[in-house]
């Protein structure tokens, strides 16, 4: 659906993109994210035909961006991080107006807009003057316009920013649900909200893509440990140590904390290892109590700053 290749920026000296390449398939919710600077609002600006690059290609829905820009937009929504809306119209006024910018048809026009503001949430603010809206409102607002015409991909950048929580997990659900018949790439600075959202994740940095998988696969490629915590009911803390520290596969055991008959304990394998059954057998067979255990992960947040961090 989204072809991006070998794609360049410049400004004078400095180089905003360099090399960027990457696919997005038919039906994906990709999360694009990077620090600030890094390049990500310059590429979805290239995407949508907002600037041209200095080389490299663009295709969207087999439309080349540049060669073909009427009929790329007529596939694309896009929803800027500065919300583009007119503030002094009516709400529906101005997705009417956006309809008509966008070509749909006459008599579709006004149950296509009706559809949209009821999915979007806004239909009861159908007359309110933009301005008097609320942030959470007006960023609906701003993904009703995206969503006129009915585009196969929607570009979205920081589609939360400045929401409240539960504007924030609504606006979540809709991308989700969006995200069954239509192609979208999502930047936000919010992590947690890629990993629930998000099948995959590209990740760029000053100018470059750093990594582009799944957010587990990220984790697997990162990570050159897996830990696993237990809490042990009985036993002294040495000996349940020593005990886990003869499995083999384990490289490391730590005491985390000793507390009313409980010890809390880090155990340390081989990335590709599974220790589990091998710990749980280990503590039934000393009479001990497994009270819990669980794989310690990197969270996106981790990932994200391992892969973006500069080199000193």
């Amino acid at each position: 659906m989204i072809k991006v290749e070998n794609l360049t920026k410049t400004y004078a000296d400095f180089k905003a993109l360099d090399g960027v390449s990457f696919e997005v398939q038919k039906g994906e919710i990709i999360g694009f994210l990077g620090p600030n600077g890094a390049g990500k609002t310059t590429t979805m600006r290239i995407l949508t035909g907002f600037f041209p690059p200095t080389s490299g290609k663009v295709e969207i829905d087999g439309f080349d961006v540049f060669n073909d820009p009427v009929e790329v937009r007529k596939r694309i929504g896009y929803l800027p991080e500065n919300t583009p809306l007119y503030q002094d119209m009516e709400v529906y006024s101005f997705l009417r107006y956006i309809a008509e910018l966008k070509d749909v048809e006459p008599e579709k026009k006004n149950q296509h807009i009706k559809n949209i503001m009821e999915r979007c949430g806004i239909s009861h603010m159908k007359n309110e003057i933009i301005s008097r809206l609320s942030k959470g409102y007006k960023q609906r607002v701003g993904l009703a316009q995206a969503l006129i015409g009915d585009p196969k991909v929607l570009i979205l950048d920081e589609p939360t920013i400045g929401l409240d929580p539960k504007q924030i997990i609504e606006i979540r659900n809709l991308i989700k649900e969006l995200g069954k018949e239509k192609t979208i790439i999502l930047s936000t600075h919010i992590l947690p909200e890629v990993a629930v959202t998000c099948s995959r994740v590209i990740i760029i940095n000053e100018g470059k893509i750093v990594a582009e998988d799944t957010p587990d696969n990220l984790e697997n490629k990162v990570s050159g440990v897996a830990k696993v915590i237990v809490t042990v009911r009985g036993g002294s803390p040495d000996l349940i140590k020593t005990r886990l520290q003869g499995i083999n596969g384990v490289s490391n055991v730590t005491v985390i904390k000793n507390h009313a008959g409980l010890t809390d304990l880090s155990i340390q394998s081989e990335k590709d290892v599974d220790v589990r059954d091998k710990v749980s057998s280990i503590i039934v067979q000393n009479n001990w109590g497994l009270i819990e255990m669980h794989r310690e992960t990197l969270g996106l947040e981790e990932i994200f700053l391992k892969l973006t961090k500069k080199e000193k």
